[in-house]
């Protein structure tokens, strides 16, 4: 079977929409850091949206690590099929990536993209670990790779360092620095991501630190739409529908949503115009998605991953797994989240619980379940500090936890899957300690304030609610997991 490339367009099914512009004759406009799934599913979706509508805001697509994605999308010269899932399937081929780099390879043509007077903006999805923060959501500058780069700041490894090294270029230049939008669930992420940067490049250059300071934007950003991970399944559905090959699909939900800070410092295109969401606060949008999708979502992986369930559509369809999962969201979650002007939370979360129960989507827990330690604080740990603040009882809340506790358990077990986290080594060693004790084991856990913030972990109140939690539920016992979930 042929290969998806621009040849091929002409020739593809009638119902298949494909870029509605001439891919040739755009500039790249935009950077972004990370192109895996979620980027390709979403915020290049909006972007080749806005190429429609004419502008110079093509990608230029950037690996830090693994070159999979430059040899997938190289031959297709960036093409790629969105799969939308819901009762049938819709495909769309992209055209907004322009050009694929793999930076370790490319380090040349990655400085000069970075530098080049038409890029106006960086993205990045790198997920939370690529930050290279501490818990206290700070530079981590004792990381390896934050050192290894302030060490060599012009050899760049980490999203910092190559941000850094891009800025400063341009600076020596006499050119305005780009905007940098992060778009992973990170809470606060421009915030964060800046001065992450700023306080990297005090340590090398203070005077170059001040015009990032003073000069360059970081807006926050929320973004929101289930992508379940590209498998063989999803390449051989697409080729069906094409007629020819594609190496680098993606799939996700029909909802998507893209709420950004309306602060640039160098242009960029009318994302209002093509649903982007921009608004002056973003930090309301953001706890909402935050604590009531991705904190139930993280639920429904670890509680149904000890039921013995494997998708997100089999935990919605455990009929106690299920009730708890809404109960939590609104009982437990909604009174912890001021909600943005105009902005119904019940209906937002009847809506979310409708994409849960998509037919067309599946959504591995397994994958889900990655990088607990990351995604924990910011999807369960906050809403529980706030819940204890308002007095309210967190035994809810708390199962979850205990959930992620044990998949930790079964996880430092021989034989098991490996541990997807950037904690793991230290996350394995705690839970092969653990003796199945809900004191000590909770106890072991809670002395790790990489994930547990130290006043948290101190609360009595919580602490009782943990361990009440992890000895209710039991590894291997559905039964006693499911009497938990009944409460």
């Amino acid at each position: 079977m042929s290969r998806l490339t621009d040849t091929s367009l002409a020739g593809l099914p009638a119902a298949i929409r494909r870029p509605a512009y001439d891919r040739a004759a755009v500039g790249i406009g935009i950077v972004h850091i990370g192109p895996g799934a979620f980027h390709r599913a979403h915020q290049a979706s909006y972007i080749d949206s806005v190429l429609e509508q004419g502008g110079d805001w093509a990608l230029s697509v950037i690996s830090l690590n693994s070159r999979d994605i430059a040899d997938a999308l190289t031959p297709q010269q960036g093409l790629y099929t969105l799969a939308t899932l819901g009762e049938k399937a819709e495909y769309r081929v992209i055209g907004a990536i322009r050009e694929v780099l793999h930076a370790p390879t490319s380090r040349a043509a990655v400085m000069a993209r970075l530098a080049n007077p038409a890029t106006r903006i960086v993205t990045c999805t790198v997920t939370e670990k690529g930050y290279c923060l501490n818990g206290a959501g700070l530079l981590d500058a004792d990381h390896p790779a934050i050192r290894a780069d302030l060490a060599s700041p012009q050899a760049p490894t980490s999203l910092i360092g190559w941000l850094v090294e891009g800025l400063r270029l341009r600076h020596a230049d006499g050119l305005p620095p780009f905007t940098v939008v992060s778009c992973d669930n990170l809470s606060d992420n421009g915030r964060k991501l800046g001065r992450a940067l700023v306080d990297f490049t005090d340590r090398l250059d203070p005077a170059l630190a001040r015009w990032i300071e003073a000069e360059g934007a970081f807006p926050c950003t929320m973004v929101d739409s289930i992508t379940p991970a590209t498998d063989e399944a999803l390449k051989a559905r697409v080729a069906e529908a094409l007629g020819v090959a594609d190496a680098a699909p993606v799939q996700r939900e029909p909802f998507t949503q893209w709420v950004v800070e309306d602060r640039f410092c160098n242009g960029r295109p009318a994302f209002e115009s093509v649903g982007v969401q921009m608004t002056s606060d973003v930090a309301a949008f953001e706890r909402a998605k935050l604590r009531l999708l991705n904190g139930p979502h993280s639920s429904l992986a670890y509680l149904g991953l000890l039921l013995g369930l494997e998708s997100v559509a089999d935990a919605v369809g455990h009929p106690l797994l299920s009730r708890f999962v809404e109960r939590l969201m609104r009982e437990d979650i909604a009174p912890t989240v001021p909600a943005p002007d105009g902005f119904d939370l019940d209906v937002y979360i009847s809506a979310i619980l409708a994409r849960f129960a998509n037919p067309g989507i599946r959504h591995l827990l397994s994958q889900i379940a990655w990088d607990g330690s990351q995604k924990l604080p910011v999807r369960l740990l906050g809403t529980i500090a706030d819940a204890l603040a308002q007095g309210r009882a967190v035994d809810a809340l708390c199962l979850p936890v205990a959930g992620w506790l044990h998949f930790l358990r079964q996880r430092a077990q021989p034989g098991q899957p490996k541990l997807v986290d950037p904690l793991a080594e230290r996350l394995l060693t705690i839970a092969a300690g653990t003796k199945g004790e809900a004191g000590s084991d909770v106890a072991a856990f809670l002395a790790l304030d990489a994930v547990f913030p130290p006043a948290l972990a101190a609360d009595a109140r919580f602490r009782h609610a943990l361990e009440s939690a992890y000895a209710a539920l039991a590894p291997g016992d559905a039964e006693a997991v499911a009497r938990a979930l009944a409460g």
